[in-house]
């Protein structure tokens, strides 16, 4: 099994397949922990439960985060993700389909790595999740993680 996890962080369903059936087409085989709220996000990096990291002890590779979240919002979650020592240089790539500007500007402000538009065709989705796996997981050499 690949150690590089990916943690994707969306709430819609039929978004979640589209990108589990995305990554699986382009042979991206990367174990995927999903998280379907800002909340649950938030527990897999800092909490204590069984599929934490504190308790697993592996750090995602790259989290794939959405912004429109329920309980705690996608802007919030970076933000938290930005302020903790462990987590402050993973590499986030906002997963969105928000075509707001407030949006873009503030995620950049806070520290997302990349802003990515979710294509409402599959084959553009699919083309999209094949170069965000290509770079972010192959290419990129990411700073080591404190834990």
């Amino acid at each position: 099994m690949n150690s590089k996890v990916i943690l994707l962080v969306e709430d819609n369903p039929d978004d979640e397949e589209l990108t589990l059936m995305a990554l699986k087409k382009n042979n991206i085989l990367n174990e995927v922990v999903v998280a379907r709220d800002g909340v649950e996000a938030l527990e897999f990096l800092f909490g204590e439960g069984p599929e934490s990291f504190v308790q697993r002890r592996v750090m995602p590779t790259i989290i794939l985060l959405d912004l429109k979240l329920p309980k705690v919002d996608g802007l919030e979650v970076l933000k938290r993700i930005r302020g903790d020592a462990r987590t402050c240089m993973l590499p986030v790539v906002i997963l969105t389909s928000s075509r707001e500007e407030s949006d873009l500007l503030e995620s950049y402000s806070l520290g997302c790595n990349s802003y990515v538009r979710k294509p409402v065709d599959f084959a553009q989705f699919v083309e999209a999740t094949r170069q965000l796996g290509l770079y972010w997981l192959l290419l990129n050499e990411g700073p080591p993680l404190k834990s």
